[in-house]
């Protein structure tokens, strides 16, 4: 999301951390960089102005001058105010209400409103353990309905029903004698949106609200909107009592200003971020992490986080022992460790989260690792016998020829499994002695979270 801003700002970053002294002129210089490194990822330029008069008025002061490392504080500052416009504190849902307390989503249409609710739905129920209802109140677009009542089931999620002959307020009434009548936790009200602001739409969704009286009023934005997605949020900003922001389709070919802007603009917190199509894709914004994860830091943390929650426990402690006992790392096990990538994202979602150094390009190792090269590789495995994924050294060049076939790919493709398996076989002999803490303390910077590697990882 963040790639060229990150880029931009890693540079500027890099060019004033090694002098040992600071100037006004290369303050100066430094911060025209940063300027038109905002400017250039869609930030609003009231936002932009406003940082870079805080980084200024801070870099100017004693804090830098009788700094020891007055780059290093430098860039501290920029990270400190990135955190202060993300909005310093991570803001989770407030569910302390009468049940159903009910969460309501607003935005433009295509936002990503009816895939948000169904995310939000299951993060929910399966970290929450509460019981949810899904509703809509689109009377405009009866496929969006349609779509509302497919991905309930599939989150496992109850479906208040709905048409498009009905008035919002109607459903909602409806929906919330469900939701009382069926004992729900909370009720999540997908509402209709327009491609463009209209004043029949914010009439309709004003008494949506009103009929809902909703405990959490979530503002779903297109992170790829730039400057229109500013516009609209400062319009339902003013015709509804926001109480925070979604950040949809992040992992897409955003700049990254959709979030530096809303958050400053509206002056409410960005509580999530979309970050796939999967229903499982739903991120809890922080902005700490948010601004390490801008100027090239990593988020190291977060990783750790989606480890624990995403990775099959069962399978890793059986692969663990089995390394162990010095039985090794054969093609099964490199399948299920592909399954598990792909589980999370694909690498390229984890590379977005390590502290990665200034001669490495993250766009490269992404490229070598998409997703559609895990299916590849994940078909040759399957291409494979029992025995030769046992015994990938039984693998000769008729065997590769009649893989390559099975799995529709060339036999170079299979040459380039092989040689990964024995560098994943060679890394997984050094983690099996001292675990992932030696593997995360060789990253720039330690790559260590704060408190240390959390229990499992050790």
């Amino acid at each position: 999301m963040f790639d060229n801003l990150t880029g931009r700002l890693s540079d500027a970053a890099r060019q004033i951390t090694g002098k040992g002294r600071l100037t006004e002129s290369n303050i100066k210089d430094t911060l025209r960089q940063v300027r038109l490194a905002l400017l250039e990822a869609d930030v609003a330029l009231p936002v932009v102005r406003t940082f870079i008069e805080r980084v200024k008025e801070r870099a100017l002061g004693e804090e830098v001058g009788k700094s020891l490392t007055p780059g290093q504080a430098f860039v501290k500052i920029i990270h400190a105010e990135l955190v202060q416009i993300l909005g310093s504190d991570t803001l989770p849902l407030d569910l302390r209400a009468q049940p159903p307390v009910v969460v309501m989503l607003a935005g433009l249409q295509g936002a990503g409103k009816t895939t948000t609710a169904a995310k939000l739905a299951r993060r929910l129920i399966e970290r929450d353990k509460k019981k949810v209802m899904l509703v809509s109140v689109d009377i405009h677009r009866p496929a969006a309905i349609l779509q509302l009542q497919t991905l309930a089931g599939e989150v496992g999620a109850l479906h208040c029903e709905s048409s498009a002959h009905e008035k919002p307020t109607r459903i909602v009434d409806r929906a919330l004698d469900e939701a009382r009548r069926s004992h729900v936790d909370v009720l999540i009200v997908d509402t209709a949106g327009r491609l463009h602001i209209d004043q029949g739409m914010m009439s309709e969704v004003r008494e949506v609200h009103a009929r809902a009286a909703p405990h959490e009023t979530l503002f779903v934005v297109d992170s790829m909107a730039g400057q229109d997605a500013v516009n609209a949020a400062t319009a339902f900003g003013k015709s509804l009592p926001l109480t925070g922001i979604v950040l949809t389709k992040a992992d897409g070919d955003a700049k990254g200003g959709v979030a530096l802007s809303v958050r400053e603009v509206t002056g409410k917190p960005i509580r999530f971020m979309g970050v796939g199509e999967k229903t499982d894709a739903l991120e809890t914004f922080h902005p700490d992490r948010m601004a390490s994860r801008i100027l090239g830091m990593g988020d190291v943390l977060s990783l750790v986080e989606e480890i624990e929650q995403k990775v099959n426990k069962d399978k890793t402690e059986q692969l663990a022992k089995k390394l162990k006992k010095g039985k090794g790392f054969d093609l099964s096990d490199l399948k299920d460790q592909l399954e598990q990538m792909m589980n999370m994202g694909g690498l390229a979602s984890m590379l977005e989260k390590l502290p990665l150094p200034g001669n490495v390009n993250p766009a490269a190792l992404q490229d070598s690792a998409n997703e559609q090269k895990i299916r590849r590789q994940i078909a040759i495995i399957n291409s494979m016998t029992p025995g030769e994924r046992q015994f990938p050294r039984l693998i000769n060049g008729s065997r590769k020829k009649r893989i390559a076939l099975g799995a529709g790919q060339q036999i170079q493709d299979v040459n380039r499994l092989l040689k990964q398996h024995l560098q994943m076989e060679k890394m997984m002999k050094k983690m099996s002695k001292g675990g992932m803490r030696k593997m995360l303390r060789g990253l720039p910077g330690g790559g260590m979270p704060p408190g240390g590697m959390p229990p499992g990882f050790r």
